[in-house]
C-alpha cells in the first residue's frame, strides 16, 4: 500500500453511545430495547473490526458527548463530537474539519451496515484516486458510505435525510456540479426488524 495514504485519507465513523432505549429505536419498537441494544453493540463491534486494518486515519464522531473509555479507545482512532442541526449539517461540519486539517480524501460511514467489509472501504479509497465522489448505496435508498477528494458542501445540503431519496439526490448533486462519481456495491443496512434476517443476525 502507498505509504502516504494514512496522511492523505481520513475515515469518519458516526456513532452513538450504546445506551438502553436510545439506539435503534425503530428496531426496538418490534424487538424491544434490550435486543435493540444488543444489535447495536454487535454492529459497533463489526464496524470496529472492519476498520482496524484500514491504512488511513480514523475519526470517531459521537452524536452526544465523547466517551473516554469504550471500544474506540484504541490506537489509530481519534475521538470527536458531532455538531450541527440535522444529519447533513453534522456530516458537512465533520468533512470540513478534516479537509481543513489537510486531508485529501475524506469518507464517512455509520455503524448500521453489517454487510460492510474492509475491502469495500479500500475500494472506496481507491475510487477517489480517479473520481471526485464515491457513494456506497443501500437498498433502502440511503447510503452506507460517502467520500470525496475535496470539500463539497452541496453534497450535504437540501437532502431528504432518512428517506429513500438520499442516494438519488446525492447523485443528482454530483451530476449538476459536473463531478465524477463511483458507485460501490449496494448493501443492506440494519434499521428495521426485517433487516436482521437479510443480514443474518439472530438475537
Amino acid at each position: 500500500m502507498n505509504d502516504i495514504t494514512p496522511l492523505n485519507t481520513a475515515l469518519i465513523i458516526f456513532v452513538r453511545h450504546p445506551e438502553l432505549g436510545k439506539v435503534k429505536t425503530r428496531l426496538a419498537k418490534v424487538i424491544g430495547d434490550d435486543k435493540a441494544l444488543a444489535v447495536y453493540n454487535l454492529l459497533l463491534g463489526h464496524t470496529r473490526q472492519i476498520t482496524i486494518p484500514l491504512n488511513c486515519r480514523k475519526f470517531i464522531y459521537y452524536t452526544d458527548q465523547v466517551i473516554e473509555h469504550d471500544i474506540w479507545t484504541f490506537p489509530g482512532y481519534t475521538k470527536r463530537q458531532q455538531f450541527g442541526g440535522d444529519l447533513g449539517e453534522r456530516m458537512l461540519n465533520a468533512f470540513k474539519e478534516l479537509f481543513d486539517q489537510g486531508f485529501k480524501k475524506v469518507m464517512i460511514i455509520g455503524s448500521d451496515c453489517y454487510q460492510l467489509q474492509t475491502a469495500i472501504i479500500e475500494q472506496a479509497i481507491t475510487a477517489l484516486n480517479v473520481n471526485d465522489v464515491v457513494i456506497g448505496p443501500t437498498f433502502d435508498g440511503g447510503y452506507y458510505l460517502l467520500g470525496s477528494n475535496g470539500y463539497i458542501p452541496e453534497l450535504f445540503k437540501d437532502k431528504a435525510w432518512s428517506t429513500d431519496q438520499v442516494t438519488t439526490q446525492t447523485i443528482a448533486t454530483a451530476t449538476q456540479l459536473k463531478l465524477t462519481y463511483s458507485l460501490l456495491q449496494k448493501l443492506h443496512d440494519v434499521d428495521e426488524a426485517n433487516d436482521l434476517e437479510l443480514n443474518g443476525i439472530s438475537i
